[in-house]
């Protein structure tokens, strides 16, 4: 039977990167749900730490955004380095 989650169970593979470059830069989960916010991507702080704890799938609109956000690819969100 087929399994859309990661063999580790998490609902989506870009969220520990997400958690990365977010680290990176010394920001808040808010804080990047607010710079989302202003690239016009509905989302709040709650769904940052979903995604980033792999509770929550990311849509295609979503991964766009955080690539723009991050200034990566969407490739390097979803490289599993």
């Amino acid at each position: 039977m087929f399994s859309n989650r990661t063999p580790d169970g998490r609902n989506n593979i870009c969220g520990v990167k997400v958690a990365k470059l977010r680290k990176n830069l010394k920001i808040s989960q808010r804080e990047l749900a607010d710079r989302l916010q202003l690239i016009e991507l509905d989302i709040d702080k709650n769904a940052v730490q979903r995604i980033e704890s792999g509770q929550r799938f990311v849509t295609d609109i979503e991964l766009i955004s955080l690539a723009k956000v991050f200034s990566v690819s969407i490739e390097e969100l979803l490289n599993r380095d």
